[in-house]
Protein backbone atom coordinates (compact mmCIF):
# COMPACT_ATOMS: atom_id res chain seq x y z
CA UNK A 1 0.00 0.00 0.00
CA UNK A 2 1.54 3.10 -0.95
CA UNK A 3 1.21 6.08 1.88
CA UNK A 4 -0.30 9.25 1.08
CA UNK A 5 0.87 12.24 -0.49
CA UNK A 6 0.21 15.90 -0.45
CA UNK A 7 -2.26 16.20 -2.88
CA UNK A 8 -4.33 13.21 -0.35
CA UNK A 9 -4.14 15.67 2.16
CA UNK A 10 -5.78 18.92 -0.21
CA UNK A 11 -2.52 20.28 -1.18
CA UNK A 12 -2.23 20.24 -4.67
CA UNK A 13 1.48 21.65 -5.67
CA UNK A 14 0.71 21.30 -9.34
CA UNK A 15 -1.98 23.52 -9.60
CA UNK A 16 0.48 26.23 -7.57
CA UNK A 17 2.95 25.72 -10.55
CA UNK A 18 -0.23 26.06 -13.23
CA UNK A 19 -1.47 29.76 -10.81
CA UNK A 20 2.06 31.03 -11.20
CA UNK A 21 2.30 30.65 -15.19
CA UNK A 22 -1.06 32.33 -15.37
CA UNK A 23 -0.20 35.38 -13.41
CA UNK A 24 3.11 35.86 -15.27
CA UNK A 25 1.84 38.28 -18.01
CA UNK A 26 -0.38 39.93 -15.87
CA UNK A 27 2.11 40.77 -12.88
CA UNK A 28 5.18 41.88 -15.32
CA UNK A 29 2.36 44.28 -17.06
CA UNK A 30 3.27 46.60 -13.17
CA UNK A 31 6.55 46.67 -13.21
CA UNK A 32 8.55 49.81 -13.14
CA UNK A 33 12.74 50.76 -12.85
CA UNK A 34 13.86 49.34 -9.54
CA UNK A 35 12.61 45.94 -10.30
CA UNK A 36 14.88 43.39 -9.99
CA UNK A 37 14.00 39.98 -11.48
CA UNK A 38 10.71 38.85 -11.78
CA UNK A 39 8.19 37.04 -9.65
CA UNK A 40 8.97 33.02 -7.98
CA UNK A 41 11.95 33.84 -5.95
CA UNK A 42 11.75 33.56 -1.95
CA UNK A 43 11.69 37.40 -2.00
CA UNK A 44 10.86 40.43 -4.29
CA UNK A 45 13.78 42.50 -5.08
CA UNK A 46 13.95 46.22 -5.48
CA UNK A 47 16.43 49.07 -5.89
CA UNK A 48 15.60 52.45 -4.53
CA UNK A 49 16.41 55.27 -6.70
CA UNK A 50 18.96 57.35 -4.33
CA UNK A 51 19.18 59.95 -6.91
CA UNK A 52 15.29 60.91 -6.65
CA UNK A 53 15.37 59.56 -2.86
CA UNK A 54 18.73 61.38 -1.21
CA UNK A 55 17.30 61.22 2.19
CA UNK A 56 14.25 58.68 2.12
CA UNK A 57 12.20 57.61 4.56
CA UNK A 58 10.37 54.19 3.47
CA UNK A 59 6.61 53.58 4.37
CA UNK A 60 4.93 50.56 4.22
CA UNK A 61 1.45 49.72 5.03
CA UNK A 62 -1.46 46.82 4.87
CA UNK A 63 -4.28 45.83 4.97
CA UNK A 64 -6.91 43.15 3.99
CA UNK A 65 -10.60 43.57 2.45
CA UNK A 66 -12.99 41.97 5.18
CA UNK A 67 -15.94 41.07 5.03
CA UNK A 68 -16.95 42.40 1.29
CA UNK A 69 -14.82 39.26 0.15
CA UNK A 70 -18.59 37.34 1.32
CA UNK A 71 -19.94 39.18 -1.63
CA UNK A 72 -17.21 37.46 -4.30
CA UNK A 73 -18.03 34.28 -2.86
CA UNK A 74 -21.72 34.73 -3.69
CA UNK A 75 -21.61 36.05 -6.60
CA UNK A 76 -18.33 34.47 -8.34
CA UNK A 77 -17.12 37.39 -9.25
CA UNK A 78 -13.05 37.39 -8.24
CA UNK A 79 -11.80 40.41 -10.66
CA UNK A 80 -12.17 43.19 -8.58
CA UNK A 81 -10.94 42.70 -4.97
CA UNK A 82 -7.63 42.49 -6.21
CA UNK A 83 -7.80 46.38 -6.98
CA UNK A 84 -9.90 46.44 -3.10
CA UNK A 85 -6.39 45.21 -1.82
CA UNK A 86 -4.05 47.36 -3.13
CA UNK A 87 -6.16 50.30 -2.87
CA UNK A 88 -6.55 49.85 1.16
CA UNK A 89 -2.36 50.02 0.97
CA UNK A 90 -1.49 52.37 -1.59
CA UNK A 91 -3.67 54.84 -0.19
CA UNK A 92 -2.21 55.11 3.18
CA UNK A 93 1.00 55.13 2.28
CA UNK A 94 -0.15 58.14 -0.09
CA UNK A 95 -1.33 60.05 2.84
CA UNK A 96 2.40 60.26 4.46
CA UNK A 97 3.61 61.90 1.00
CA UNK A 98 5.29 58.62 0.16
CA UNK A 99 4.71 57.42 -3.63
CA UNK A 100 4.14 53.52 -3.30
CA UNK A 101 6.81 51.54 -5.28
CA UNK A 102 5.91 47.66 -4.83
CA UNK A 103 3.32 45.54 -3.44
CA UNK A 104 3.14 41.88 -2.21
CA UNK A 105 0.39 39.92 -1.30
CA UNK A 106 -0.63 37.26 0.41
CA UNK A 107 -3.43 34.92 -0.70
CA UNK A 108 -5.12 32.20 1.30
CA UNK A 109 -7.47 29.52 -0.39
CA UNK A 110 -9.34 26.61 0.73
CA UNK A 111 -8.60 24.76 -2.65
CA UNK A 112 -6.59 25.86 -5.19
CA UNK A 113 -8.29 26.54 -8.67
CA UNK A 114 -5.75 27.92 -10.95
CA UNK A 115 -8.11 29.99 -12.96
CA UNK A 116 -10.23 31.36 -10.01
CA UNK A 117 -6.77 32.74 -8.58
CA UNK A 118 -5.09 33.60 -11.51
CA UNK A 119 -8.59 36.03 -11.78
CA UNK A 120 -8.18 37.29 -8.09
CA UNK A 121 -4.08 38.47 -8.52
CA UNK A 122 -5.21 39.70 -12.13
CA UNK A 123 -7.08 42.66 -10.43
CA UNK A 124 -4.13 42.39 -7.61
CA UNK A 125 -1.93 43.73 -10.74
CA UNK A 126 -4.35 46.01 -12.62
CA UNK A 127 -4.79 48.11 -9.00
CA UNK A 128 -1.11 47.86 -8.71
CA UNK A 129 -1.13 49.50 -12.30
CA UNK A 130 -3.35 51.98 -11.14
CA UNK A 131 -1.49 53.04 -7.74
CA UNK A 132 1.68 52.94 -10.07
CA UNK A 133 3.25 50.38 -7.84
CA UNK A 134 5.19 47.21 -8.82
CA UNK A 135 4.12 43.59 -7.44
CA UNK A 136 7.27 41.87 -6.46
CA UNK A 137 6.02 38.83 -4.92
CA UNK A 138 3.37 37.12 -2.94
CA UNK A 139 2.15 34.12 -1.77
CA UNK A 140 -0.94 31.81 -2.48
CA UNK A 141 -1.29 29.12 0.35
CA UNK A 142 -3.69 26.47 -0.07
CA UNK A 143 -4.98 25.41 4.04
CA UNK A 144 -7.84 22.59 3.06
CA UNK A 145 -9.63 22.10 6.22
CA UNK A 146 -9.02 25.43 7.43
CA UNK A 147 -11.27 27.49 4.86
CA UNK A 148 -13.92 26.19 2.74
CA UNK A 149 -13.18 24.94 -0.85
CA UNK A 150 -14.92 28.08 -2.10
CA UNK A 151 -13.72 30.69 -0.37
CA UNK A 152 -10.07 32.50 0.59
CA UNK A 153 -9.06 35.74 2.52
CA UNK A 154 -6.20 38.08 1.14
CA UNK A 155 -4.34 40.59 2.61
CA UNK A 156 -1.06 42.77 1.19
CA UNK A 157 1.65 45.27 2.08
CA UNK A 158 3.11 48.09 0.16
CA UNK A 159 5.92 49.69 0.39
CA UNK A 160 6.70 53.75 -0.37
CA UNK A 161 9.53 56.29 -0.18
CA UNK A 162 9.51 59.80 -0.02
CA UNK A 163 11.99 62.41 1.25
CA UNK A 164 12.52 63.34 4.71
CA UNK A 165 11.74 66.57 4.07
CA UNK A 166 8.89 65.80 2.05
CA UNK A 167 6.89 63.62 4.91
CA UNK A 168 3.65 64.86 5.15
CA UNK A 169 2.20 64.22 9.05
CA UNK A 170 -0.07 67.27 9.70
CA UNK A 171 1.86 69.18 11.83
CA UNK A 172 1.56 72.27 9.87
CA UNK A 173 -1.92 72.58 9.95
CA UNK A 174 -3.38 75.28 11.58
CA UNK A 175 -7.16 76.71 12.45
CA UNK A 176 -9.02 78.28 9.42
CA UNK A 177 -7.11 75.93 7.00
CA UNK A 178 -9.40 73.93 4.30
CA UNK A 179 -10.54 70.62 3.64
CA UNK A 180 -11.18 69.43 0.01
CA UNK A 181 -12.83 66.50 -0.91
CA UNK A 182 -12.21 63.87 -3.56
CA UNK A 183 -15.62 61.61 -4.22
CA UNK A 184 -15.05 58.09 -3.26
CA UNK A 185 -16.88 55.12 -5.40
CA UNK A 186 -19.26 54.26 -3.22
CA UNK A 187 -18.21 51.71 0.15
CA UNK A 188 -14.96 51.00 -0.88
CA UNK A 189 -13.99 48.19 1.80
CA UNK A 190 -15.50 49.09 5.00
CA UNK A 191 -18.54 48.80 6.76
CA UNK A 192 -19.62 45.65 5.04
CA UNK A 193 -20.58 43.31 8.26
CA UNK A 194 -23.14 46.18 8.99
CA UNK A 195 -24.25 46.13 5.04
CA UNK A 196 -24.59 42.54 4.80
CA UNK A 197 -26.74 42.49 8.30
CA UNK A 198 -28.84 44.99 6.43
CA UNK A 199 -29.34 43.20 3.24
CA UNK A 200 -29.56 39.71 4.11
CA UNK A 201 -33.18 39.07 3.23
CA UNK A 202 -32.46 40.93 -0.37
CA UNK A 203 -31.17 38.77 -3.22
CA UNK A 204 -27.93 40.24 -4.98
CA UNK A 205 -29.64 40.85 -7.99
CA UNK A 206 -32.35 43.22 -6.30
CA UNK A 207 -32.35 46.52 -8.29
CA UNK A 208 -33.62 48.93 -6.43
CA UNK A 209 -35.53 52.26 -7.64
CA UNK A 210 -32.83 54.64 -5.45
CA UNK A 211 -29.87 52.25 -7.59
CA UNK A 212 -30.62 51.70 -10.86
CA UNK A 213 -28.65 48.58 -11.31
CA UNK A 214 -28.48 45.69 -9.31
CA UNK A 215 -27.38 45.66 -5.44
CA UNK A 216 -24.14 43.31 -5.73
CA UNK A 217 -22.60 45.57 -8.47
CA UNK A 218 -22.82 48.36 -6.05
CA UNK A 219 -21.62 46.79 -3.40
CA UNK A 220 -18.73 44.76 -5.00
CA UNK A 221 -17.40 48.06 -6.59
CA UNK A 222 -13.71 48.74 -5.92
CA UNK A 223 -11.90 50.99 -3.41
CA UNK A 224 -11.04 53.98 -5.97
CA UNK A 225 -6.93 54.53 -5.95
CA UNK A 226 -5.99 58.10 -5.76
CA UNK A 227 -2.30 57.96 -6.24
CA UNK A 228 -1.97 59.33 -8.94
CA UNK A 229 -4.07 62.07 -9.00
CA UNK A 230 -2.84 63.16 -5.78
CA UNK A 231 1.37 63.07 -6.39
CA UNK A 232 1.61 65.42 -9.03
CA UNK A 233 0.49 67.94 -6.60
CA UNK A 234 2.75 67.20 -3.72
CA UNK A 235 5.62 68.82 -5.45
CA UNK A 236 3.46 72.49 -4.52
CA UNK A 237 4.06 72.19 -0.86
CA UNK A 238 0.74 73.26 -0.25
CA UNK A 239 -0.52 69.72 0.95
CA UNK A 240 -0.64 70.30 5.02
CA UNK A 241 -2.64 66.76 5.64
CA UNK A 242 -4.33 64.15 3.88
CA UNK A 243 -6.69 61.44 4.90
CA UNK A 244 -8.18 58.25 3.77
CA UNK A 245 -11.24 57.74 4.66
CA UNK A 246 -11.19 53.37 5.87
CA UNK A 247 -13.02 51.92 8.79
CA UNK A 248 -14.01 54.44 11.43
CA UNK A 249 -15.34 57.16 8.45
CA UNK A 250 -15.39 60.65 8.44
CA UNK A 251 -15.77 61.15 12.27
CA UNK A 252 -12.71 58.83 13.25
CA UNK A 253 -10.37 59.41 10.30
CA UNK A 254 -10.34 63.46 10.32
CA UNK A 255 -8.65 63.90 13.41
CA UNK A 256 -5.66 61.11 13.01
CA UNK A 257 -3.88 63.82 10.73
CA UNK A 258 -4.39 66.83 13.06
CA UNK A 259 -2.40 68.57 15.89
CA UNK A 260 -3.86 68.70 19.14
CA UNK A 261 -6.26 71.29 20.02
CA UNK A 262 -7.54 71.55 16.82
CA UNK A 263 -11.01 70.26 14.86
CA UNK A 264 -12.99 70.59 12.03
CA UNK A 265 -16.58 71.87 10.99
CA UNK A 266 -17.70 69.65 8.06
CA UNK A 267 -20.98 71.02 5.88
CA UNK A 268 -22.25 67.82 4.74
CA UNK A 269 -24.12 69.55 2.06
CA UNK A 270 -20.94 70.52 0.27
CA UNK A 271 -21.41 66.88 -1.94
CA UNK A 272 -23.94 64.88 -3.36
CA UNK A 273 -23.97 61.54 -0.99
CA UNK A 274 -24.19 58.75 -3.00
CA UNK A 275 -27.68 56.64 -2.81
CA UNK A 276 -26.66 53.26 -1.59
CA UNK A 277 -25.41 55.49 1.79
CA UNK A 278 -28.97 56.74 2.10
CA UNK A 279 -30.84 53.37 1.00
CA UNK A 280 -28.57 51.89 4.17
CA UNK A 281 -29.30 54.29 6.66
CA UNK A 282 -33.08 54.21 5.80
CA UNK A 283 -32.93 50.01 4.90
CA UNK A 284 -31.43 49.72 8.56
CA UNK A 285 -32.82 52.78 10.53
CA UNK A 286 -28.86 53.53 11.33
CA UNK A 287 -28.43 57.30 13.13
CA UNK A 288 -26.88 59.77 11.41
CA UNK A 289 -23.94 59.62 14.00
CA UNK A 290 -23.39 55.91 13.02
CA UNK A 291 -23.18 56.41 9.71
CA UNK A 292 -20.57 59.27 9.94
CA UNK A 293 -18.85 56.90 11.54
CA UNK A 294 -18.73 53.85 10.04
CA UNK A 295 -18.61 54.65 6.17
CA UNK A 296 -17.02 57.19 3.67
CA UNK A 297 -20.81 59.03 3.03
CA UNK A 298 -19.05 59.32 -0.78
CA UNK A 299 -16.12 61.26 0.47
CA UNK A 300 -12.88 58.83 -0.07
CA UNK A 301 -9.94 61.15 0.24
CA UNK A 302 -9.26 64.33 2.14
CA UNK A 303 -6.98 67.21 1.50
CA UNK A 304 -5.73 69.71 4.43
CA UNK A 305 -4.33 73.05 2.47
CA UNK A 306 -4.00 76.90 3.36
CA UNK A 307 -7.15 78.94 2.12
CA UNK A 308 -5.09 80.48 -0.28
CA UNK A 309 -4.05 77.58 -2.34
CA UNK A 310 -7.42 76.43 -3.28
CA UNK A 311 -7.50 77.57 -6.67
CA UNK A 312 -4.10 76.37 -7.49
CA UNK A 313 -5.03 72.22 -6.39
CA UNK A 314 -8.61 72.59 -7.24
CA UNK A 315 -7.29 73.45 -10.69
CA UNK A 316 -4.51 71.15 -10.95
CA UNK A 317 -7.11 67.98 -10.21
CA UNK A 318 -9.58 69.75 -12.51
CA UNK A 319 -6.55 69.17 -15.14
CA UNK A 320 -6.31 65.78 -14.56
CA UNK A 321 -10.04 64.85 -14.74
CA UNK A 322 -10.42 64.93 -11.34
CA UNK A 323 -13.35 67.09 -9.19
CA UNK A 324 -13.09 68.08 -5.71
CA UNK A 325 -15.17 70.04 -3.30
CA UNK A 326 -14.82 71.99 -0.31
CA UNK A 327 -15.62 69.74 2.51
CA UNK A 328 -14.83 72.20 5.82
CA UNK A 329 -12.77 73.75 7.70
CA UNK A 330 -10.34 73.15 10.61
CA UNK A 331 -11.43 75.02 13.71
CA UNK A 332 -10.38 75.62 17.57
CA UNK A 333 -11.25 72.11 19.64
CA UNK A 334 -11.42 68.68 19.24
CA UNK A 335 -13.57 66.41 17.18
CA UNK A 336 -15.44 66.22 13.72
CA UNK A 337 -18.43 68.62 13.87
CA UNK A 338 -21.40 68.26 11.29
CA UNK A 339 -23.69 71.12 9.71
Amino acid sequence: MLGYSYRDAGVDIEAGDKVVKLIKPAVAKTFRPGVLGGIGGFGGLFSLDINKYSDPVLVSGTDGVGTKLCLAFQMNRHNTIGQDVVAMCANDVLVQGAEPLFFLDYLAVGKNIPERVAEIVAGVAEGCQMAGCALIGGETAEMPGFYAEDEYDIAGFAVGAVNKTDLINGSKIRSGDLLLGLNSSGLHSNGYSLVRKIFESYALDTVFPELAEPLGDVLLRPTRIYVKKILPLLPSGKILGMVHVTGGGLTENIPRILPEGLGVQINSRSWEVPPIFNLIQNLGQVAQAEMYRTFNMGVGFILIIHSEAKDQISEILANQGETCFLLGQVISGGGVRYD
